[in-house]
């Protein structure tokens, strides 16, 4: 069977910033406590008009140009913020990018989208449906923050990572082996936009407006660590183990960059020490979508990430959602 391989990657910031002083100018916060809770110390936000197929077209095209050039048969974006309900983000991200009439889609899986997109190339990949496909994670996602809350708003930032996936062997470095997903739906409420969607559109006349509240990001902290920790724990383990490796012989722990306690805890459950782990979360917070991509980019950029190393991806988001993969990393130049 034909297998997703690598051949191209690159990772969008926006260039506003926001660091913690800033934050702690207007809330009651410090760098201290957001330091110690989060491991984040700045992130990057869209500008007012900029939206996330802005961020997503400038990564998609640093990771074409990553592959050497060329176009694709499928663009597949993953997001929790589409810049509209209707029409879907990725066509149009297509027509930016100059790649014609090709399959474009979105796909939302909260931050665990990014594995989820993985799992869709890697099936048109293997079905013949296309021999490239682009796969952008992105999200801008302080978009859905209260800006006033705390508990959340230091959270997120907002970022968009990509990579150009071709036909090739399961053998090859960069192959993508089978992934593993798994959501759990009688948890939903733990991660929530109260509105915006047809629940909150059919509960009231078409004049009525949402509470102010309701538009935001809305999270069970507690809840949500213990769930993470758990589901990626789980799924990291029997994606190595359907990969034919063992935990010990895994050169980098790739996680989804949510806070450093969910971080610590996930390596700790599965003994990786601190020179194994790949980490960008204090330059970037928490970015969604886009965290595994950006996090894969700036890691091959900076040498952390280097070729040949074996590689367990895993992440965990809203829905609940959640997964983990492996592959060989690939000899290939950020975009």
């Amino acid at each position: 069977m034909r297998s997703a391989v690598i051949a191209g990657i690159g990772s969008y910031l926006p260039p506003t910033l926001v660091t913690n002083d800033d934050l702690a100018a207007r809330l009651d916060t410090s760098d201290e406590w957001i330091r110690t809770r989060t491991g984040m110390a700045v992130r990057h936000v869209v500008d007012p008009g900029d939206a996330t197929s802005d961020l997503a077209v400038e990564a998609g095209r640093r990771a074409l140009a990553s592959a050497g050039g060329g176009g694709a048969d499928a663009l597949i974006l993953a997001t929790t913020t589409p810049d509209h309900q209707v029409p879907p983000t990725a066509p149009e991200i297509a027509t930016r990018l100059g790649l014609g009439t090709l399959a474009a889609f979105d796909l939302s899986a909260a931050c665990a989208g990014f594995l989820y997109g993985l799992t869709c190339a890697s099936g048109l990949i293997a079905t013949g449906a296309a021999e490239r496909v682009l796969l952008i994670g992105a999200d801008a996602f302080t978009t859905m923050v209260d800006p006033d809350d705390r508990g959340t708003v230091v959270l997120f930032g907002d970022a968009a990572g990509a990579v150009l996936l071709r036909a090739g062997a399961a053998d090859e470095p960069g192959a993508v082996a089978m992934p593993v997903l798994g959501s759990d739906g009688s948890l939903a409420d733990l991660i929530k936009v109260p509105a915006g969607g047809s629940r909150s559109r059919s509960s009231g006349p078409p004049s009525k407006q949402p509470d102010p509240g309701d538009v935001y990001f809305t999270m069970n902290g507690r809840e949500t660590f213990r769930h993470a920790v758990r589901r990626m724990s789980e799924a990291s383990r029997e994606a190595v183990t359907r990969a034919g490796w063992d935990l010990t012989g895994v050169d980098r722990l790739a996680a989804h960059q949510a806070n450093s306690r969910i971080l610590a805890a996930v390596a700790d459950e599965l003994g990786f020490e601190p020179e194994r782990q790949l980490s960008n979360i204090a330059e970037v917070g928490n970015t969604a979508a886009a965290s595994l991509p950006t996090l894969l980019a700036h890691s091959a950029a900076d040498g952390s990430l280097r070729a040949g190393h074996r590689v367990l991806l895993t992440a965990f988001g809203g829905g609940l959602s959640w997964g983990a993969a492996t592959l060989t990393w690939p000899d290939v130049t950020v975009g």
